[in-house]
């Protein structure tokens, strides 16, 4: 059994930043990789930013780079991804996926939403 449920904030202005958090809570000990996935309106879902378990190996879509941030903390079971310098585009639900073994979970999503 695995739940992956985040947190966190839902809203800032142009420039400012959120940070999201997601737990995976069960039968953890296959996990092998966390990550934040986007959607907006009318829009395909990207990646966001993902991190591998064991070696905190992190990959990012190019446009967050350098201003997004995904790390873990393995005794909580916990991702973080810290958004600085957020834009209008970024607006879109945010969803974090655990993958254990071929299986992948995700969260029940969360709407960001950043004003200009």
């Amino acid at each position: 059994q695995v739940h992956v449920v985040e947190s966190g904030g839902r809203s800032a202005q142009a420039g400012g930043s959120l940070r999201l958090s997601c737990t995976a809570a069960g039968r953890t000990f296959n996990l092998v990789s966390m990550g934040w996935f986007r959607q907006a309106p009318g829009k395909e879902r990207e990646s966001v930013a993902t991190i591998l378990w064991r070696t905190r190996a992190t990959d990012y879509l190019d446009s967050v780079k350098g201003r997004f941030t995904i790390s873990r903390d393995n005794t909580r079971n916990t991702v973080f991804l810290q958004m600085n310098s957020l834009k209008p585009e970024d607006t879109a639900v945010y969803y974090c996926s655990g993958v254990y073994g071929g299986d992948t979970y995700w969260s029940q999503g969360t709407q960001v939403t950043v004003s200009s």
